[in-house]
């Protein structure tokens, strides 16, 4: 009889929504955070989890959702999404990445990722103009034949506008932090 339940939860455990159904591992990337004009001098740890790339149709769907409701609308739509990675940045609890895209560069690849950024309690119960910068973005430049010239950057509050010219602009609330010391914990191959 206990083999009986046993087995029955780990057939439960294996058909649950969310957790791996084979052994794939992801794909890890640390690096240090270092802030640049009025946060020059802080450093943070920031990792980036990438559970698998984001789909053609994943960016139609945020492309359209800015079309029509600008950056409210791509914020609606990444909440919608499914997480594809995860970021944490020290001094946070992290929270899921929804848009995560790779680009191969003559020397490694480029990764692009955006999520709508988790709003803290203050900000919103004071209503404070921070609430306008709900998204978080960042850049991975990673360097395959030389790992020293890794880089990267993080907009940790942002938000997106056209400009008068008609091209799509990022607006900080503070700066960019630049992201250096990157160390790339390569997942499964052909997974993420």
């Amino acid at each position: 009889m206990p083999t009986l339940v046993l087995a029955s939860v780990f057939l439960l455990l294996a058909a649950l929504p969310g957790l791996p159904d084979d052994r794939s591992k992801p794909e890890t990337i640390d690096a240090t955070a270092m802030g640049t004009s009025t946060q020059m001098g802080a450093v943070v740890g920031v990792t980036v989890i990438i559970y698998n790339y984001s789909t053609p149709e994943d960016r139609q769907v945020l492309v359209q959702a800015f079309t029509k409701g600008q950056n409210q609308g791509l914020v609606n739509a990444l909440t919608k999404m499914r997480a594809v990675g995860r970021i944490s940045i020290t001094g946070t609890l992290g929270y899921d990445l929804s848009y995560i895209k790779m680009f191969p560069t003559p020397a490694g690849r480029k990764i692009r990722f955006i999520t709508n950024r988790q709003l803290r309690y203050g900000e919103v119960y004071w209503d404070t103009q921070s609430t306008a910068y709900n998204l978080t973005a960042g850049e991975l430049d990673l360097n395959d034949t030389d790992k020293s010239k890794s880089t990267g950057v993080l907009y940790p509050a942002a938000f997106l506008e056209i400009d008068k010219e008609g091209q799509l602009q990022i607006q900080l609330r503070e700066n960019a932090w630049k992201l250096v010391d990157l160390i790339d914990w390569r997942g499964t191959p052909g997974l993420n």
